[in-house]
C-alpha cells in the first residue's frame, strides 16, 4: 500500500474521531448547558469545527478554501434565521428547528468565525508538518 494512501486512511480516522467527540460535546452542551457563555458562543464555535471535521473525512489532503467554505455555509445558514425560513417552510420538526436555527444573533458570526480560525491554524499547521515530513524523507 503506497504512503500517501496510509496516510490518507489515517488521517480520515483521526478527523472521524474530531468529529465523533465534537458530535458528543454537542450534544452534550444542547442537553446540559443551559448559560449564556458556553451553550450560544462556544457551542457555535464548535459546531463550525464540527463541520469542517466532517468534510475533511472525504477530504484529508490541503484543502485551503475548507475554513472559508464552512463559514460561508455558516453564515448562510445564520442569515435564512432573519427571514424565518424554519418558519416559512413549515417545519416542525425539533431537530430540524435547532440544526437549521430559528434565531438570527450577529455574534454567531463572531463565533463560526472564531471556529474557522481555528480550522485555518489546523490546516496550515498538519500541511507544514506533513510538507517538512516530505521533505525529511526526500533527502
Amino acid at each position: 500500500m503506497k504512503q500517501s494512501t496510509q496516510t490518507a486512511k489515517r488521517a480520515r480516522l483521526v478527523y472521524l474521531t474530531v468529529f465523533l467527540l465534537l458530535f458528543a460535546v454537542e450534544i452534550m452542551i444542547g442537553m446540559y448547558v443551559h448559560d449564556s457563555f458556553v451553550r450560544p458562543y462556544v457551542g457555535d464555535m464548535l459546531v463550525v469545527i464540527l463541520l469542517w471535521a466532517l468534510v475533511r473525512i472525504f477530504i484529508p489532503y490541503k484543502a485551503v478554501w475548507l475554513s472559508a467554505a464552512v463559514y460561508i455555509f455558516s453564515v448562510i445558514v445564520e442569515l435564512t434565521q432573519l427571514i424565518p425560513l424554519v418558519d416559512l417552510l413549515g417545519i416542525k420538526n425539533r431537530l430540524m428547528r435547532v440544526l437549521m436555527g430559528t434565531t438570527f444573533v450577529v455574534e454567531d458570526l463572531f463565533a463560526y468565525a472564531a471556529g474557522c480560525a481555528v480550522t485555518a491554524v489546523v490546516d496550515v499547521f498538519i500541511f507544514h508538518k506533513r510538507k517538512r515530513i516530505a521533505q525529511t524523507q526526500d533527502q
